[in-house]
């Protein structure tokens, strides 16, 4: 019997809840910098971050929120983040389960909707665009970062096969030209905003997420079999341990 996304990325997540609060690349960085000054919170802001996870994104935003419902598919995720909101004394932030494609709110409830690192598991990302819109105000701002496939359709296959070999709960990167596409028909008017590189440590990036040794020997084996372009467009580096490079990028949406 197959087993659908959802338990996937609750198996794959809920195991993995307590590496999450601590790494590094989830915790800060120039791309939450930018979603923080992009949502530009005055203090009277009702803020959603969508696929919280262990929480930094919605943490971050609440400091000059006046609310920040943090939700997300996994129970122990939303353990983890409501852990570090008291570590930290917030108030003002509230965690709810559920799924990106079926929020559990009323139209125009929000002022700004996240989403940060998480959209390639979205079983269904365009459905999630059209939500994060749904329940924003006129006016309001949906800022998506995430990490992003190349335009190149061979580069696109093999960064999405390298994913989906790490973490099986990996639905697709998508390219720019698709999340562009996805926020306009969703009726936002879409912008590109940051995009960095951010670096991989292969044996740091598979223990995050739990990547058993044969599917780890497989990754491998797949990074060595890549095209010579391939291996240049995602830095990959043999002779590291097969550290290599994925291009991350925010897209920014403001509701007509």
């Amino acid at each position: 019997m197959s087993v659908d996304l959802d338990t996937k990325v609750q198996r794959q997540f809920g195991a993995a809840a307590a590496n999450y609060a601590v790494s590094g690349v989830h915790a800060g960085g120039p791309n939450l910098d930018e979603i923080v000054t992009r949502a530009a919170l005055r203090g009277h802001e009702r803020v959603l971050d969508v696929g919280c996870g262990a929480g930094h994104t919605a943490l971050a935003l609440a400091n000059g929120a006046a609310e920040v419902i943090a939700l997300d598919l996994t129970e122990e995720m939303l353990a983890t983040a409501a852990g570090l909101a008291r570590d930290r004394g917030l108030s003002n932030v509230w965690f709810k389960r559920g799924r990106a494609e079926a929020l559990p709110f009323a139209d125009g409830s929000f002022d700004v909707v996240t989403s940060r690192l998480c959209a390639h598991h979205y079983a269904d990302a365009a459905a999630a665009t059209r939500e994060a819109a749904r329940v924003l105000r006129a006016g309001g701002q949906y800022l998506l970062v995430d990490s992003v496939s190349p335009e190149d359709a061979v580069a696109d296959t093999y960064l999405n096969a390298i994913e989906v070999l790490r973490d099986p709960s990996h639905v697709r990167n998508y390219t720019l030209s698709e999340w562009r596409a996805m926020f306009e028909d969703a009726g936002l008017e879409v912008e590109v905003g940051g995009r960095w590189t951010l670096r991989l440590e292969f044996d740091d990036w598979i223990a995050r997420i739990g990547t058993p040794a044969p599917l780890a020997a497989g990754l491998s084996a797949l990074m060595d079999s890549a095209p010579s372009e391939v291996r240049e467009t995602l830095a990959i580096a043999r002779e590291t341990g097969h550290d290599w490079s994925i291009p991350i990028a925010l897209v920014a949406g403001r509701r007509r």
